[in-house]
């Protein structure tokens, strides 16, 4: 039995199998893109947690002073120790200075 196609049907064959390819490749893309925004989500979350377990822990030492006061130069260090470094991570955390974008790979291209 021989199989005989004619050029149209050929060229819908072909058309299948390169739509079929290209959709296969927008499904990659659009999950590579879901799977990097998934991790910088994670980072804000970790970064969250970090900083809230940070101040929990200035809050409890400076409750601790303030409620049992000792000399003049402890609360101040007790205040203020801690004001530097926040301001100084908030003036940080303010100033944008570059874009986080995420690394290609040699010899790929998307």
């Amino acid at each position: 039995m021989m199989l005989q196609l004619t050029p149209v049907e050929v060229l819908a064959v072909l058309g299948g199998l390169f739509a079929l390819v290209m959709v296969w490749r927008a499904s990659a893309k659009a999950t590579r893109r879901a799977s990097e925004a998934a991790r910088s989500s994670v980072r804000l979350m970790s970064l969250t947690g970090r900083v809230l377990v940070t101040a929990a822990a200035i809050v409890g030492v400076q409750w601790i002073v303030i409620k049992h006061p000792g000399s003049e130069g402890q609360l101040l260090a007790v205040l203020g120790v801690p004001a530097l470094f926040a301001s100084y991570a908030l003036t940080r955390a303010l100033t944008v200075t570059a874009v986080d974008m995420p690394q290609q790979k040699k010899g790929r291209r998307r």
